[in-house]
């Protein structure tokens, strides 16, 4: 991965000056051991802040040492100014936790009242208008601490990344497409930066990509990914000048920004300039950090940039695309377990999802694409997208939407993809997510989302949930369990 941040995370703890300094020192080394034996990479700060003074001796520790997320540590009360204004000033996401009592023993002398002192942190927080990162439950033992840093990881990554982040977007939105517009004002609220290009911007660095230096050498790349499953070794050239292309404009405008991602026309005059369809470089962009959202879809390369720094991992964008017919069901019940026909879809696109996510693979047309543009001749412009069926495993839908009044709105929903046969074209899979089908009517439908999802390959839905609170993204949906009915849901009472 080239493209998203690297995570320097550091730990600080605080004490009030009514309680033992000492008493902080030695819990926080505590955490710190416990973070070592979990090959947790954590850098302590050796000021302890108990007052203003200390805070501006902690920052400056912290700067010098690189460091770009904090955990602000309560091994006992703590000064809420000091630690508030810490957690202000530095220029990075923070993590309040706090200590949990050791033993009976430490209560007459050496008790940290850090269960106490978690709520005015928290107050304080408020009071100056600051969002850290707080825990489910943010009080515990040197190893429940460890393990909350561990979780804090893939959330500083994430954020980090966003406030890095430049938006490169080629071309209007398709004519039938309209459903993945949206305002871009919600993502300068975001910190996000975005450029807006023409199409002719995108044919005219292709153009001049020609001869690259680096086209040998993606092609050699191209051959090797592919192997056996490369009928159109012809069409290589052409992909790898379009990637040389991708990747000079990425390393040449992102300015004051630190990563960049792509949102591309690719229909329906793309094929009849370029002379293939972008598919498959769109994969290779994704394997590296740098998605490249299909159809202009701004905000789903955002969401797909998202998951790719909260898993460390290749996401995807995919159609919540169609229905499993009854045969298929009936045909996969050992492979579906509890699951039912009602969690059940198809997520679909014509061949974007980078080949380490996929269980097999190949180099093929767009067949959508070539009933309309070469309807009697051999695939020839419409070659390019990479095929076959998306590996089965856990995942996560998401998406982060701006509505057309600029509100930010997102859904999580967790689930698995099944190792069944689609039978049918594409980048595909059969997608299993518990109460899809009320899912999909009573938050997808109800709230009007474009029918683009980003796909995180594992359960990251917590990560994900905790990134949209710290953003302050106040109306994130998920998938109601069967006991819990959805606001606009017809009661079963009246349901006859």
């Amino acid at each position: 991965m080239i493209n998203i941040p690297q995570v320097k995370m550091g730990i600080v703890a605080v004490s009030r000056d009514c309680f033992p300094l000492s008493l902080s020192q030695q819990r926080r080394q505590a955490v710190v051991s416990a973070c070592t034996e979990k090959d947790i990479e954590i850098i302590e700060l050796e000021t302890i802040i108990e007052n203003e003074n200390d805070m501006v001796k902690a920052l400056e520790e912290a700067t010098a040492k690189q460091l770009n997320s904090l955990v602000i540590y309560l091994g006992n009360f703590g000064p809420e100014g000091p630690l508030s204004q810490m957690a202000q000033r530095f220029d990075g996401p923070v993590m309040f936790v706090s200590a949990a009592e050791e033993s009976t023993s430490c209560l007459a002398d050496q008790r940290g009242d850090a269960y106490c002192g978690m709520l005015n942190a928290s107050y304080s927080a408020g009071l100056r208008n600051i969002r850290p990162h707080i825990p489910e439950y943010p009080v515990g033992t040197p190893t429940e601490v460890a393990d909350m840093i561990d979780d804090f990881v893939p959330v500083a990554r994430t954020i980090l990344g966003l406030k890095g982040l430049k938006i490169f977007s080629f071309g209007p939105r398709p004519q039938d497409f309209v459903a993945c517009n949206a305002p871009i004002k919600a993502l300068f609220d975001l910190g996000v930066e975005i450029m807006e290009n023409s199409e002719l911007d995108l044919y005219d660095m292709y153009l001049e990509a020609e001869g690259h230096e680096d086209i040998p050498a993606i092609i050699a790349d191209m051959e090797k990914e592919l192997g056996d499953n490369n009928p159109y070794p012809d069409l290589l050239p052409k992909l790898a000048q379009y990637e040389a292309a991708l990747l000079d404009f990425h390393k040449n405008n992102l300015g004051g920004s630190t990563f960049g991602i792509f949102a591309n026309k690719c229909w329906p005059s793309f094929q009849k300039f370029f002379g293939f369809v972008p598919c498959y470089v769109n994969a290779r962009l994704a394997e590296r950090g740098i998605p490249v959202a299909c159809e202009v879809d701004i905000y789903g390369a955002l969401s797909e940039y998202m998951i790719t720094c909260a898993t460390n991992h290749p996401a995807t964008l995919l159609d919540i695309n169609n229905t499993v017919p009854k045969d298929m069901v009936e045909a996969n019940q050992e492979i579906m377990g509890d699951y039912t026909e009602k969690d059940l879809f198809m997520g679909f696109h014509c061949g974007n999802t980078a080949s380490s996510c996929m269980k097999n693979s190949q180099l093929r047309f767009q067949k959508i694409m070539h009933s309309l543009l070469e309807p009697t001749e051999e695939p020839n412009i419409t070659r390019g997208t990479l095929e076959g069926q998306i590996k089965p495993g856990d995942v996560t839908l998401f998406r982060l939407q701006s509505t057309a009044d600029t509100k930010l709105r997102s859904y999580v929903a967790q689930g698995n993809i099944l190792d069944i046969d689609p039978e049918s074209f594409g980048s595909i899979a059969v997608f299993a997510i518990p109460e899809m089908k009320r899912f999909y009517r009573h938050v997808l439908i109800q709230k009007r989302y474009p029918h683009h999802a980003g796909i995180a390959f594992g359960h990251v839905g917590k990560t994900l949930y905790q990134v949209l609170n710290l953003l302050g993204v106040e109306e994130i949906d998920y998938n109601q369990p069967a006991s819990e009915r959805y606001p606009n849901e017809i009661p079963c009472t009246f349901l006859g």
